[in-house]
């Protein structure tokens, strides 16, 4: 019981403290959150918490602060994360529901997130050498003129033009057309250039070999698997003076895509939420700082990763909900596209 009693006191420290950015003082614990005590057992757990290392006091006669150590507590002892309401649901689907690609999904995802959790929203883009093929077109501009379409099951798609040593007539150009999806539709792209350059002929076959080329070269692109896009920067200044010593810091790691791909980690799974708190993080430079990621992706396996980046001083169950409802609406999208 008393342990309870100490963890309902930690919590409702975290709770006050993410609301006011004030040091949390025993008579206002026992004033806000009817905790069914008294004031000098409250500051007894609160003492106990303090050796602890949970909280901390940072001037003389101040109350006291949630440390990294007692935001972790608080997120591990989380039951559940807190629903999204019925109106946070709606402007989700609202937003999403009218991408009309993989970018636009990208850029409103951020831009959601930005909105729901006022923090720094970061979203990783597909990357390319994890999907799968869902279907090739081949488009005839003119007889010798083919527009070459390529579409991953992340919702990726890629184009180039291909100019043919002859003429194809439209009976050619379906038998090709057939004939390339049969090799790589539902296969990772590795193993579909690999089925695809075993179409062409050592000899010959000077069409299908352009086509095959064109294909392969277009899955061993990787130009954009590092892309990601960032919103919510300018939440960042609401923190004042409080946050300024990370504020800077954390601003330049904006510019540098590796550092903000390692922030977020790596995509397992679009159901496993991670949240590392201050020092946890790989950047000493960012401890004051907390990340909130989970992977997206169609079905079960994670492609991509999308999250917020903020202060230690955040609403850890609402931006976990956010990050949590906006990927898994992402990976609904990618899953019908």
């Amino acid at each position: 019981m008393q342990e309870e009693r100490r963890l309902a006191v930690l919590r409702a420290i975290v709770e006050d403290y993410v609301a006011t950015e004030e040091p949390v003082g025993s008579k206002a614990l026992v004033e806000r959150h009817g905790l069914g005590v008294s004031p000098a057992t409250v500051r007894n757990d609160m003492a106990a918490l303090e050796d602890e290392g949970y909280i901390t006091q940072p001037h003389t006669s101040a109350g006291r602060v949630p440390t990294d150590k007692g935001y972790r507590m608080f997120v591990d002892r989380l039951t559940t994360i807190k629903p999204m309401s019925a109106a946070e649901k709606r402007a989700i689907a609202t937003i999403l529901d009218g991408a009309i690609d993989l970018d636009d999904v990208v850029q409103r995802s951020v831009r959601l997130l930005a909105q729901l959790t006022r923090q720094v929203a970061v979203v990783q883009y597909p990357t390319l050498s994890r999907s799968t093929v869902r279907h090739i077109e081949l488009v005839a501009l003119t007889p010798a003129r083919l527009l070459v379409v390529l579409i991953l099951s992340t919702g990726r798609v890629e184009q180039r033009l291909v100019d043919l040593s002859a003429e194809l007539g439209d009976d050619e150009l379906a038998d090709l057309r057939s004939l390339v999806n049969r090799a790589a539709i539902g296969e990772i792209i590795a193993d579909a250039a690999t089925a695809l350059r075993g179409l062409v002929p050592e000899e010959g076959a000077p069409v299908t070999r352009a086509v095959v080329d064109v294909l392969v070269e277009a899955m061993s692109d990787h130009r954009s698997d590092e892309r990601i896009a960032v919103g919510g920067a300018a939440n960042l200044a609401r923190f004042g003076d409080s946050f300024d010593s990370a504020v800077r810091p954390l601003l330049e790691a904006l510019e540098e895509h590796v550092v903000l791909l390692k922030l977020l980690g790596e995509a397992t799974s679009g159901e496993v939420l991670t949240v590392r708190i201050g020092h946890e993080g790989p950047y000493q430079e960012l401890s004051s700082t907390s990340v909130v990621a989970t992977g997206y992706g169609p079905g079960e396996e994670a492609f991509a990763r999308l999250g917020i980046v903020g202060p230690t001083r955040m609403d850890y169950p609402g931006s976990m909900a956010a990050v949590r409802a906006v990927a898994r609406y992402v990976s609904r999208i990618l899953d019908e596209a």
